[in-house]
């Protein structure tokens, strides 16, 4: 340009520049704020749709373990009644004649008491009822010996250190029982609970005069009917335990399926029990527990704490009441909590009409009420915590299980 055409030309204003530019930039924040808008919109949207996807999966996880739970309640019915499809036996009548004729028996020596054995039924039978006979006479000739094992539900050894007279007498510890020991009230093992037993099946007991072991054993087992508080049959037989014919599901525990990790009740967790309990000298984890396991506060399940549930009840420790068992006959009538990871009168009021009558609330939410309820405990969210953890799913394990092993955390 030249000079003369500099001077002519009009001289722009500073602000005029200034301007210009602050329009620029208000135009671009313009449409940088409409992007932003955009993509928050559509952040907001995939929220939205991200939360959706995690609430549908969190209730299909959720049906799939209700699901779940109706099936494992199908195959307990199916495996008690696979069970009792063997057939009961029969029940004799064990009248005073027939009591006199076992006194006369006994007399005569490991022969005769081996007779006595024999015609209680209790034996686990054979094909062959000569080597079943053989059996129970090589049995008999041992007397007092703790480490005979009879095939009955007997615990030789418990029934020995528990009855010091049967042990000074060199009796065996079966005849014993079925001679005298039952109508003292004496237990065959410490899982077997004569009293609560006989209170449980009085009139079949006093129309035969039969002990209850050989109720037990002859038709009571086929029947699917638990010889304690603690031993579940319907559990036990769900989880497919192999019995040989004439067995029964406590006699087996007893002889091999706690070795196995099989479980006798669904409120007492093996896994969890030898975590605490160690070696437990040879015994079934469950008579560890009733023999000395609670009296050391050894805990049979996560959601039950024995020494908690003796502090919120004291006179339960002064009497010495084992308290899983105290829990499952009087917790749900009295409204009393297993432990502090479960408010039972908050569980009840959650299901309502929709707890099956007879069904212990603990019992109820392990086998599938834990999936059925919004809040297990008051601020405790069954679906939030699941949906945090959906390892739990594969695991089976309930989330307030899973919290109390964590202890809380």
């Amino acid at each position: 340009m030249t000079p003369a055409a500099a001077e002519a030309a009009p001289e722009i204003p500073p602000h005029a520049t200034m301007l210009d530019k602050a329009r620029a930039v208000s135009a671009k924040v313009g449409r940088l704020s409409r992007d932003f808008a955009g993509a928050h919109k559509l952040a907001q949207q995939a929220q939205v749709r991200e939360a959706l996807t995690r609430a549908e999966l969190t209730q299909a996880l959720t049906e799939s373990l209700a699901a779940r739970a109706e099936l494992d309640a199908r195959l307990r019915a199916q495996a008690v009644a696979a069970f009792h499809a063997r057939g009961e036996g029969r029940l004799r009548r064990h009248n005073r004649p027939s009591r006199l004729l076992d006194r006369v028996l006994a007399r005569l020596g490991p022969p005769g008491q081996a007779l006595v054995i024999a015609r209680s039924g209790v034996w686990r039978r054979t094909a062959s009822p000569l080597r079943d006979l053989a059996r129970m006479l090589r049995y008999t000739l041992r007397g007092a010996d703790a480490q005979a094992v009879p095939l009955a539900p007997l615990d030789q050894g418990w029934y020995l250190a528990s009855n010091a007279d049967v042990a000074r007498a060199k009796t065996p510890p079966l005849v014993h029982y079925l001679l005298t020991g039952s109508r003292e009230r004496r237990d065959p093992s410490p899982l077997f609970d004569s009293a609560w037993y006989a209170r449980e099946h009085a009139g079949e007991l006093a129309a035969t005069g039969v002990t209850p072991l050989e109720h037990y054993v002859r038709v009571g087992a086929a029947r699917g009917l638990s010889p304690h508080p603690l031993f579940d049959a319907g559990h036990y037989l769900a989880q497919a335990p192999v019995l040989a014919a004439d067995d029964t599901p406590l006699a087996h525990y007893l002889r091999e399926g706690w070795r196995s990790g099989l479980s006798p009740h669904p409120l007492f967790d093996p896994v969890w029990y030898a975590e605490q309990a160690g070696d437990t000298g040879g015994q079934a984890p469950l008579a560890h527990y009733l023999a000395q396991g609670w009296k050391a506060g050894l805990s049979p399940h996560p959601l039950f704490d024995p020494k908690w549930y003796l502090v919120e009840r004291p006179g339960l420790a002064e009497a010495g009441v084992e308290p899983l068992t105290h829990f499952l006959a009087n917790g749900a009538t009295e409204g009393a909590s297993p432990s502090p990871w479960f408010d039972l009168a908050a569980y009840v009021e959650a299901r309502g009409p929709d707890l099956p009558a007879g069904v212990h609330p603990l019992i109820d939410y392990l086998r599938g009420g834990a999936w059925a309820v919004a809040e297990a405990r008051p601020g405790f969210p069954t679906a939030a915590y699941l949906a945090t953890r959906p390892g739990l799913v594969a695991r089976g394990v309930t989330p307030l299980e899973h919290w109390a092993r964590r202890g809380g955390r």
